[in-house]
Parts: structure tokens; C-alpha cells; sequence
């Protein structure tokens, strides 16, 4: 799978819900193809911003979209990547802010 067609793929899926690829084309397909990076070598789409254990149970919480997503996007705007964001931050009308890490340390495996 390429870039595009999983874009294509997950924007079907996500908008509906409320959650839009960043405006940012360039980082949004930066994030897609570490996505599919993941995918090829793990087996699942593991979140490109955190460190993927290949642990597929360990890290069930982290395959994009994770769990910690709607929390971020509701209380920030965006998720920890910046690859889903609300349509008030695409269209600036709430700030940028850093998005802290929501993941327990503890499941964060090396």
C-alpha cells in the first residue's frame, strides 16, 4: 500500500468521526509512510511518534489510530503526532500546543 491510497483509506474512516489529517500535507505523509514502515515491519501500524515493541499485545494501545487520540484531540486539538487533528486546529482557531505523552511508562518496552 502506498501513502496516498492509505490516506484515502483513513480519511474515509476518521472524518466522519470528527478526526482530519493535519493540513500539513508534507508531515501527514511523512507520518503515513512511517506507518506503513511499522506495517511492513511489524505486522501492524504502530504509532510512528513512539518506540513499537513488535509486541503486538504490548502495544495495542499505540496502533493508529491509538487509544490515546480521542483524549488528545478533545483536550488539545491534535493528537501526539499532529496526524489527526480537529478541524479547529486545521483552521488555526485554537492554539498549537504541545501534546504531552498520555502512554503509561510502563508499557513502553525497548
Amino acid at each position: 500500500m502506498d501513502a496516498q491510497k492509505l490516506y484515502e483509506m483513513m480519511k474515509k474512516v476518521q472524518e466522519p468521526k470528527g478526526y482530519y489529517f493535519n493540513q500539513d500535507r508534507q508531515r501527514t505523509f511523512e507520518l503515513l509512510e512511517a506507518l506503513i514502515t511499522n506495517k511492513e515491519r511489524y505486522g501492524y501500524m504502530g504509532c510512528p511518534c513512539r518506540l513499537v515493541s513488535g509486541d503486538r499485545d504490548n502495544d495495542r494501545d499505540i496502533i493508529c489510530p491509538c487509544v490515546y487520540s480521542v483524549p488528545d484531540i478533545e483536550e488539545y486539538g491534535s493528537c501526539y503526532c499532529n496526524l489527526y487533528v480537529s478541524k479547529e486546529w486545521n483552521e488555526e482557531k485554537i492554539p498549537h500546543e504541545y501534546v504531552p505523552e498520555r502512554r503509561p511508562p510502563e508499557k513502553i518496552k525497548f
